[in-house]
């Protein structure tokens, strides 16, 4: 067996790509029964004067957002290749996942400190208002996240609206308790604690978002793939000398690549080798998109590779 040594990542370039997602019209359906909620709650929101309320507004106007941007990320992701963009707009869907992420820890933020005014001085509620928004809140969401749930959950953007209308269920029931405790207790400050939980809930949509979009942004590998044991499998191979270069990343969503430099023995079929790789890639570990450069060698070699590789 070979040694195997990693070194930076090298540009690449392809002209590979997916085909466009297929749940547009889910996401859109989504997307029309969020709006539409949406200016409900803004409108109650401001008429029984609750914070809760209209943090779940905010909140869902991100979602709007995260889906909205989700179908533009499509339709760029469908154009192809060309000019200096040698894997499209592929990306476009991640830049949109971290803008949707960073928007979440601003309105978060927003909510917590209006959330502080009102712990201080509490604003009356209209708590039967409140619960009915709260319930129908909860039915609209239901809707939408199914439908989101059969759109292709491989994609970031469609995985953050999905996460984002879980987490609404979350804060449409609290808000609901909150309701529940006003109307019970009449202690108003119910109202503000429940916004704080919302915060605290898009807080940890937008950690998620931009964790993953960052790990893209920066040619991580992607998560569940592991390097080392692919140059391991690839170096195990009986005809392999030795694998080096090795670099394993994320083009977009579900697109993961690979490409390294094998040397086999002398006199092998280099051809044949790579073919053998290339299905042994994509049937244990999934990738689908990889360049491997085979080429012959010598022993001088692959003990020079090995010196490289313990230098590293």
């Amino acid at each position: 067996m070979g040694t195997l040594s990693t070194v930076s990542t090298h540009p690449h370039a392809a002209t590979h790509w997916h085909t466009p997602e297929a749940g547009a019209r889910r996401l859109a359906a989504a997307l029309v029964l969020i709006l539409a909620f949406m200016v409900g709650e803004v409108v109650v929101g401001v008429t029984a004067h609750s914070l809760a309320v209209l943090s779940d507004a905010a909140h869902m106007l991100t979602d709007a957002g995260a889906l909205g941007l989700a179908l533009v990320a499509m339709r760029l992701a469908a154009r192809p290749p060309e000019g200096g963009f040698t894997y499209g707009l592929k990306r476009a869907e991640i830049l949109s996942a971290l803008a949707n992420g960073v928007t979440l820890v601003v309105l978060a933020a927003l909510i917590v400190v209006e959330a502080g005014r009102r712990l201080a001085a509490p604003a009356p509620v209209e708590a039967r208002a409140v619960l009915a928004i709260a319930l129908v809140g909860m039915l609209v969401n239901a809707a939408a996240t199914w439908q989101l749930a059969h759109a292709g959950r491989h994609s970031l953007n469609v995985e953050g609206g999905y996460r984002h209308l879980l987490t609404d269920l979350w804060a449409f029931a609290g808000t609901a308790v909150a309701a529940v405790v006003i109307l019970q207790t009449g202690f108003l400050r119910a109202d503000a604690i429940a916004s704080v939980a919302v915060a605290a809930l898009m807080l940890g949509a937008a950690y998620t978002l931009i964790r993953e979009a960052g790990r893209a942004l920066l040619e991580a590998a992607p998560a569940g793939l592991n390097p080392q044991l692919i140059g391991e499998t690839l170096v195990a191979h009986p005809h392999v000398a030795n694998v080096h270069d090795l670099h394993v990343w994320e083009i977009t969503s579900g697109f993961p690549a690979l490409s390294a430099h094998v040397l086999v023995h002398p006199g092998d079929d280099c051809h044949a080798i790579r073919l053998e790789m290339e299905r042994l890639v994509h049937e244990r570990f999934g990738i689908e998109h990889t360049t491997l450069q085979v080429d012959h060698t010598t022993d001088d070699r692959v003990r020079m590779l090995g010196r490289l590789g313990d230098g590293d």
